[in-house]
């Protein structure tokens, strides 16, 4: 995997530190705790996509991880070439894995594998890794790329847009989630006891997201956002968990470990959110979206292109 570097039009990028990320990532046992949430984000997303009747060909999970989403997209979509892709190669060796159990297990149902594969319509999911912005896929060969909480890992969301909008045929689907502002704002807030430097990404903003889509030239992007809040016993499970969901990759983040004295502020920061019931709360503002790719109104010269709807006989 290679990595370009910035544009200038990347104005809302964070400088996200990538080898970091893919390295926290690569280490699949790190993250399994914050699991909880990415499926259910990815439950929530199911039910907005069972608002679009569309039947694809060809889609792409991008930053499917461990692979957790792939056996519904291949269920819903029975027919289509489902295909994973992440740039953190340790989940993917896991989603593999799962893969192969999965095989396995209905070979041993079945007494053949080429029986299960009949019943897939002879297509399991595939995986590659890549960068987002730069994926190993063709012009207008996809008609869904799905990506749950995966989006805000990558300093530079304009060009993923614009690169998924080029794989992307002609009024494909584009539905992703991601994190907003407001997440993790008890971390931020409580590290203000410590010192000014960044401790969480700063996250993107709904509506700038929807701007870099039409941007991009998808059209008419939806967009919504919900809260959600998970609550913990002592600050010390909450960090663990912050370091679960990827930790700080941030290329500005603070070097070097907290003094003994820094960390029984921090903790004293967290111990002061206690609510009603004593726990301590912890926020994810979590951004929904989802575009087409629209029909085009020039040709490749430039030349524009005029639809006429004939009267039905």
């Amino acid at each position: 995997m290679s990595l370009s570097p910035p544009s200038a039009s990347a104005k809302l990028s964070a400088p996200i530190d990538l080898p970091l990320v893919r390295r926290t990532f690569g280490q699949p046992q790190r993250v399994a705790e914050s699991d909880f949430l990415r499926r259910e984000v990815s439950w929530r997303m199911q039910e907005r996509l069972a608002l679009v009747k569309i039947a694809p060909n060809q889609v792409l999970d991008a930053g499917c991880g461990e692979g957790a989403d792939l056996p519904m997209l291949q269920k819903r979509y029975p027919e289509a070439q489902v295909v994973g892709l992440d740039g953190a190669y340790g989940m993917l060796r896991v989603a593999a894995e799962h893969q192969r159990g999965a095989r396995s297990a209905v070979d041993r149902l079945f007494g053949s594998i080429n029986k299960w594969l009949g019943a897939a319509g002879g297509k399991g999911p595939e995986l590659a890794c890549a960068d987002f912005a730069q994926l190993p896929l063709g012009r207008d060969s996809l008609d869904l790329v799905w990506s749950n909480l995966a989006l805000h890992w990558h300093p530079q969301p304009d060009r993923v847009f614009a690169e998924w909008r080029r794989v992307l045929r002609v009024e494909g689907l584009l539905m992703f989630s991601c994190f907003g502002p407001d997440t993790l704002r008890e971390v931020r807030s409580a590290f203000e006891s410590i010192d000014l430097a960044p401790h969480t990404l700063p996250f993107v903003d709904m509506h700038d997201f929807g701007d870099m889509l039409v941007n991009a030239g998808f059209s008419t992007p939806v967009m919504d956002m919900e809260t959600i809040t998970v609550t913990y016993e002592t600050p010390q499970r909450l960090l663990q968990d912050v370091r679960a969901w990827g930790g700080n990759p941030l290329e500005t983040r603070r070097r070097g470990l907290l003094s003994r004295g820094q960390r029984q502020r921090l903790l004293a920061a967290f111990e002061v959110m206690r609510n009603g019931d004593g726990k301590i709360p912890l926020t994810f503002e979590v951004v929904y979206g989802h575009a087409f790719r629209p029909v085009p109104k020039q040709t490749a010269s430039g030349e524009s292109i005029i639809r006429f709807d004939l009267p039905r006989k």
